[in-house]
């Protein structure tokens, strides 16, 4: 149907508060009935109806404010007839929005294949998650299975765990591909594309419960567990029928994986271990149906360590741990006691299990990083945005000099990251082994390492030029808020900067001459 043509006269008529009518970017809204609900109160809107107000929102509201209450719309101004109503927003378009190999640059490391995923990603991330992202993240909720099930039938976790094995399932467990893509060409951009771009939503504990817990624990089912767990455990996973959460942390040991003090001791018909123990900040642990866990079965250190795979049942239990971003990711602390877990649940072989928690380890890394360059990315954005359309002094933010410096900055600081991040992950799909190999282990920690105190340094930037929006969880600044929380989480989970940047050393130094000298 056509939009209702209003003139600019008829729109001054509407400026009482028994009929108050605005008009933003050429577009009429009658909100005279909303002005019950304003956040604002009555009193702004009366004094703004009547008119166009195009600037004046711009500055106090996110443009998808108007997508949410289009059933206001009333008409077009006459005036803007013929004119284009909707403001772009996010798009290519805007300087620095996308990675640069999608804004025109040339690059080696992506195809078509990329740029159809990247469309197909984009498009489920709008259409499905985009629009309850916001009231997710504030009221905690845990996802349902339903958006759990869509993650899985639309190739939304199968792409984030990377290529392997699974790969050859999706079309035999009737998942799509985002794309097209088939499984033969995906490969570890596809995977980098797909982290990035649910990254850029931009609300961390959301992001976070769309599979964070799931993207560190299914692949290690996948390596290390038998052929009975592949077959019975792993489709339900692939589908999002179930869930799982790796469980490695514990008040007693955080970085240092050799001293987890959690036990399994064998019964005495050998048939069974006994799990307990406690473990913490488990994310996703408040929901998952799984749990990848390390406990020690032998002697103190990294020798004595198991993996075994615990399903909820007696004895476990799980409760909400209150941290800076949303519950709804279920940051959990998990308390196991008595647990019986069938010997046939070990993932590879007894006391073997420090080495498959660090061989986990490289992945999980690289993983946080395009998530963390995904949010940096939005937050830049929106930041960009924002300094163009907000007034001070008689004049747009971003003539200020000291704002474009900081954007210089930062921009400077992504883009520099994100080409690391290229040429590292081009290393991995090349590498025998993968993003697995004791090679890549240095390399990836560094990586890391730079890539969270990028973060910080982003995040300080944004913040300031968003102000109060910029530590505020709602509206204009909510993705700047989002990055200067989850900067420090990315900066400690997975292994924290000091750990990645000693590890990194430390490998340099093995291969170091023993006869070199200045």
């Amino acid at each position: 149907m056509a939009d209702r043509v209003v003139s600019d006269a008829e729109l001054a008529e509407h400026a009482k508060p028994s009929s108050m009518w605005l008009a933003i970017n050429g577009d009429v809204y009658d909100v005279s009935k909303f002005v019950k609900i304003h956040p604002g109160g009555a009193k702004v809107l009366e004094e703004y109806a009547g008119k166009d107000v195009t600037d004046e929102f711009y500055e106090l509201h996110r443009h998808d404010v108007l997508a949410k209450y289009a059933r206001l719309k009333v008409g077009r101004l006459e005036s803007k007839q013929g004119k284009q109503s909707m403001v772009t927003v996010g798009s290519a378009d805007v300087p620095f929005a996308e990675i640069p190999a999608f804004q025109g640059q040339e690059s080696p490391f992506y195809t078509e294949s990329h740029a159809k995923f990247m469309k197909g990603v984009q498009a489920f991330v709008q259409t499905e998650l985009v629009p309850i992202a916001a009231a997710r993240d504030l009221s905690g909720e845990y996802p349902e299975r339903e958006l759990q099930s869509k993650l899985g039938k639309k190739g939304l976790l199968i792409s984030r765990m990377g290529p392997g094995p699974w790969m050859k399932e999706a079309a035999t467990l009737s998942i799509e591909i985002p794309g097209g893509v088939s499984p033969q060409e995906f490969d570890y951009f596809h995977e980098s594309i797909a982290h990035q771009e649910i990254g850029r939503i931009g609300l961390p504990g959301f992001i976070d419960s769309l599979g964070a817990g799931w993207l560190i624990s299914a692949p290690a089912i996948y390596h290390f567990g038998t052929e009975d767990m592949r077959q019975r455990i792993c489709p339900q996973l692939l589908r999002g029928e179930k869930w799982s959460a790796l469980a490695i942390s514990e008040p007693f040991a955080g970085s240092d994986v050799a001293a987890i003090k959690a036990t399994a001791q064998k019964t005495p018909d050998g048939k069974n271990y006994i799990v307990n123990g406690v473990k913490k900040w488990i994310t996703e642990g408040a929901y998952a149906d799984y749990f990848v866990t390390a406990v020690r079965t032998g002697t103190a250190g990294a020798a004595g360590i198991s993996l075994l795979l615990i399903e909820r049942g007696e004895g476990v239990s799980t409760s909400q741990i209150k941290t800076t971003y949303s519950t709804c990711a279920g940051t959990a602390l998990v308390v196991l006691s008595d647990v019986v877990v069938p010997v046939t649940n070990l993932l590879g072989k007894e006391n073997d299990g420090f080495k498959l928690v660090m061989y986990n380890f490289n992945h999980e890394r690289w993983m946080i990083c395009q998530s963390l360059l995904g949010q940096m990315r939005a937050a830049l954005a929106d930041a960009f945005m924002w300094a163009r359309q907000r007034k001070v002094f008689g004049k747009p933010l971003i003539d200020q000099p000291v704002i474009r410096n900081k954007l210089a900055s930062s921009v400077a600081a992504l883009e520099s990251m994100q080409a690391y991040s290229e040429v590292l992950t081009y290393d991995m799909g090349k590498s025998k082994d993968g993003p697995v190999g004791q090679r890549l282990a240095g390399p990836i920690a560094l990586f890391k390492y730079q890539t969270t105190r990028t973060a910080w340094k982003i995040a300080d930037d944004t913040v300031q030029i968003l102000g109060g929006r910029g530590i505020t969880r709602t509206g204009m600044g909510a993705k700047i808020e989002g990055l200067k929380n989850f900067a420090k989480y990315a900066a400690v989970y997975g292994g924290s900067e000091e750990i990645m940047a000693d590890l990194a050393v430390k490998q340099a130094l093995r291969g170091f001459p023993a006869r070199a000298r200045l």
